[in-house]
């Protein structure tokens, strides 16, 4: 499942939830002002961050000027504590899913966070007239049936292609 690190007062952190409320994917919302995040939630941001804290760390935060953290001389488990302890040091939102992260609103880059079925499903139906009604996830019968009769209904044609071991 998808989470979304946020604060309630962050306008791109609303934007992206609207995006994955839009699109109809479910998403973990995690709010780091709320107390919420927690120490593994940061192993698992800074795992599969490619760029380690100056990715998810925002230099510009009241927090960060302050204290001015030496994250070079902490430990993981030091770091990960320091961030729990002062959320509002993070740049948000962050979009976590089980192979990545994204930090900040992107409309272009969230496509990347929707099932590739979904993709498919949502360029077949760009130019159906019920696309506006239409709920293909999951596939009721009679919409579909619908779709079929009016020659708009295109089943996905997936070819799944074996990655090299």
């Amino acid at each position: 499942m998808i989470k979304i690190y946020t604060s309630p007062f962050c306008s791109s952190c609303k934007k992206v939830k609207n995006y994955f409320k839009e699109k109809g994917i479910p998403v973990k919302n995690i709010d780091i002002i709320a107390g919420d995040l927690t120490v593994e939630d940061i192993y698992e941001i800074l795992e599969k961050s490619d760029y380690g804290t100056e990715e998810i760390v925002s230099s510009r935060s009241k927090i960060f000027k302050e204290k001015r953290p030496d994250f070079n001389s902490m430990s993981v488990k030091q770091l990960a504590e320091f961030i729990v302890a002062n959320p509002t040091i993070l740049r948000r939102p962050i979009i976590v899913d089980d192979r990545k992260i994204q930090v900040g609103y992107d409309p272009d880059e969230l496509t990347a966070f929707r099932p590739i079925i979904k993709q498919i499903i949502i360029e077949n139906c760009a130019n159906c007239p019920l696309n506006k009604v239409c709920k293909h996830m999951p596939y009721p019968e009679e919409t579909k049936q619908l779709c079929e009769d009016k020659k708009e209904f295109k089943k996905p044609q997936i070819q799944l292609v074996k990655q090299p071991s």
